[in-house]
């Protein structure tokens, strides 16, 4: 699969959106390794929902940068064949919410092929997820939890434009299959500075978007800054020091970043977007309780989103999804321990 004499777009070491991060790495990737290729509907002319694809068919024409039609488990299946052959395909999701069409051939099939016949499955499925957008119940779910429990897939969820390329260059590059979220607030709304070079993520490594001493909130994707927007509020009106830890990966989790900041700061806030009833919230409070228990001076909070499809309605959408009032009153209430 030959290329287009095309120059490749960088910008190493610029201000760029999240959306442009992630385009860039699929650039870099396709141009280091020719195995890499996209799918997807609308992914090539048209240059996907969003514009993340677009100027990939452009550059490495149409054999690797593949429209297929509307059939989820089957893009699924064919990459999963791919990779099996020794190809790096990434797959696109319109909408992350359609992964369910193809939960039987992730779960069943991709999650235990290296298990059952050792076969590799080196692939990404990548795409739009969240709310905040007014998208309704068909176009903003962050269906993470359903995969998360799966042995043999890794789920990430990157919050910020250098970790959102960073990740997914990473993502890529492995063996197995990685769910890859890209929150769709996030895509224009973000911007920051991306390293120069190879600019690669660890999978399964937390990091500390904000330090503090007194609570910690535990988080990622966008509610990471609803997390930072509080933590400021609270300083400024409270005198509070709250750390804000970004996950960036959901499957590994990072315990030991987990761990280390229920002990420095003995009062723990998790929250994410996710539903409430079988979130992951529940999950890290289960491994805090059992690694960690003795440190805690304060019982584990959540905050979520509630347990209904999420509203059309702003207004609705507003009290159905955690908002930066939601995390200053709960943080509040554990400081009052």
């Amino acid at each position: 699969m030959s290329s287009k004499a095309t120059e490749v777009p960088t910008t190493g070491g610029q201000e760029i959106t999240y959306l442009e991060a992630i385009r860039e790495a699929l650039f870099e990737e396709m141009e280091s390794d020719e195995n890499v290729f996209c799918m997807g509907q609308d992914i090539g002319v048209f240059g996907g929902a969003f514009k993340v694809t677009e100027g990939l068919q452009a550059r490495f024409g149409p054999q690797r940068v593949l429209d297929t039609p509307i059939s989820e488990i089957a893009m699924v299946g064919a990459a999963a064949g791919a990779g099996h052959m020794g190809m790096r395909p990434v797959v696109e999701m319109q909408f992350i919410d359609f992964i369910a069409n193809a939960y039987d051939m992730i779960t069943n099939y991709v999650a235990t092929a290296r298990y059952r016949a050792f076969l590799p499955c080196p692939m990404v499925i990548r795409g739009p997820s969240g709310g905040y957008v007014r998208g309704g119940p068909f176009h903003s779910q962050n269906p993470e939890a359903g995969f998360i429990h799966t042995p043999g897939i890794k789920v990430v969820y990157p919050s910020t434009a250098a970790d959102a390329k960073g990740l997914l260059k990473a993502a890529i590059r492995d063996d197995d299959c990685v769910l890859f979220f890209e929150h769709k607030y996030l895509y224009r709304r973000i911007r920051d500075v991306v390293p120069a070079g190879d600019h690669v993520v660890p999978i399964g490594k937390a990091r500390t978007a904000r330090e503090g001493t007194d609570v910690s909130i535990i988080t990622y994707a966008a509610t990471v800054w609803k997390a930072l927007d509080a933590a400021q509020q609270l300083a400024d009106e409270d005198g509070l020091s709250v750390e804000v830890i970004d996950l960036r990966t959901l499957s590994p989790l990072d315990d030991e970043a987990i761990l280390a900041t229920v002990r420095k700061t003995n009062r723990v806030l998790i929250l994410h977007e996710d539903t409430r009833t079988g979130g992951i919230a529940g999950e890290i409070t289960a491994r805090i309780n059992e690694q960690a228990f003795a440190w805690l001076d304060a019982p584990v909070l959540r905050v979520t989103a509630h347990d209904v499809p999420l509203p059309y309605a702003p207004s609705l959408e507003d009290f159905v999804l955690p908002q930066t009032s939601d995390i200053v009153r709960a943080v509040r209430q554990l400081a009052a321990y």
